[in-house]
């Protein structure tokens, strides 16, 4: 099979390279090739020229890597926007998803209504009235990921704080996220397929005392600073057997409703109590070798190239999922209008008859 992989070629290759995102593309390329596959590289830059690249490339699959462009996250689904255009069979999440994933404001709104665990919230942008959601608070980019723009002071515990922290926050960008803070263990759920992957737990028990257990931007690419020691991974988590079901029946249900499919995690909070909450959705998280999803599969007995050979066969069954042929005849009867099938009418006399069927209308 001929198998394209798509990267943010504008950070890979930028004058300090992202060499991450090199190692896991290459680490990809190796288990792909290991099957049998023919692997081509699409580095992903501003000037799209790689759509054409894409496009001429009849490539049977599409391993989309590409978590934005030049670093900018909210591309991403412009990318995958770009394979659902071409028809391109393509891993990981859908433009939908990866859109309303992104916008964290967004998709607590339609969980929440859902009747989730959502932590209280609310977005706020320039201008607008700042609103408490209860202290202790965390702010946060109301759209980035990989936990840009969370540090030690992200989490604020009285007004004061928390105006100080969003004026600073909106000097660079349009919109923050303010949300009440849930002090308690935190969870990370890998889901496969329909799968949900063995728990893992970051374990904040070497984190000083005085600083708040979260997972910052440091804790995640900063190695050796203090909140990357403070906070370390740990697969399988210990839970009581009761709120480990609840946290996978709640993270799978996040994820559905999210519209996921592929492969994803859902980070959560549970607190004294042991009630989980969701802290945010993420599609198409980091598959590097040694990332938390590549972890969280081992332990349930999938090794590496086992791992990225499923998300590849998840994909090219979605790829064959295609709508039946009369779908558009459906939908004009459910629109009111009356065709035939199966006879000599062409694309060009439906539309005619949709045109017919509006006149004399005010």
């Amino acid at each position: 099979m001929k198998i394209a992989i798509l990267f943010d070629g504008a950070s890979a290759y930028a004058t300090k390279p992202d060499l991450l995102i090199l190692s896991t593309v290459e680490a990809i390329e190796r288990s792909l090739v290991a099957e049998g596959n023919t692997v081509g590289y699409i580095p992903v830059f501003h000037d799209g020229k790689w759509i054409e690249k894409l496009r001429r490339g009849k490539f049977d699959l599409a391993f989309n890597m590409c978590e934005g462009i030049d670093g900018i996250a909210h591309l991403e689904s412009s990318v995958i926007s770009v394979l659902e255009l071409f028809k391109i069979p393509f891993t990981g999440a859908t433009s939908y998803t990866a859109s309303i994933c992104l916008r964290k404001h967004v998709v607590n709104g339609m969980l929440d209504r859902a009747g989730l665990p959502i932590p209280k919230f609310t977005a706020i942008r320039r201008g607008e009235p700042l609103v408490g959601v209860g202290f202790p608070a965390i702010v946060k980019p109301a759209a980035e990921d990989a936990s840009l723009g969370v540090e030690q002071r992200s989490v604020v515990r009285n007004m004061r704080q928390l105006k100080e922290r969003v004026e600073a926050m909106l000097e660079v960008w349009d919109e923050v996220l303010v949300q009440r803070y849930i002090d308690g263990r935190e969870v990370n759920v890998g889901i496969l397929g329909d799968t949900v992957l063995p728990i893992a737990e970051i374990d904040f028990g070497k984190m000083p005392a005085g600083r708040w257990r979260i997972v910052t931007y440091t804790s995640k690419w900063v190695t050796g600073s203090t909140d990357d020691v403070g906070g370390k991974p740990r697969c399988p988590a210990r839970l009581p057997a009761k709120v480990a079901a609840q946290v996978r029946s709640v993270a799978l249900r996040a994820w559905k409703l999210s519209g996921g499919c592929g492969y994803g995690r859902v980070d959560m909070r549970i607190d004294d109590q042991g009630r989980p909450w969701i802290l945010e959705v993420n599609a198409n998280p980091d598959i590097a070798p040694d990332a938390g999803l590549a972890r969280m599969a081992g332990v349930a007995g999938i090794e590496y190239g086992a791992l990225i050979r499923s998300i590849c066969e998840l994909a090219l069954v979605r790829g064959r999922e295609v709508p039946p042929a009369d779908e558009w005849v459906l939908a004009q009867r459910l629109s009111g209008v009356e065709v035939t099938t199966g006879s000599n009418r062409s694309e060009l006399d439906l539309f005619a008859t949709v045109a017919t069927a509006g006149e004399g209308e005010e």
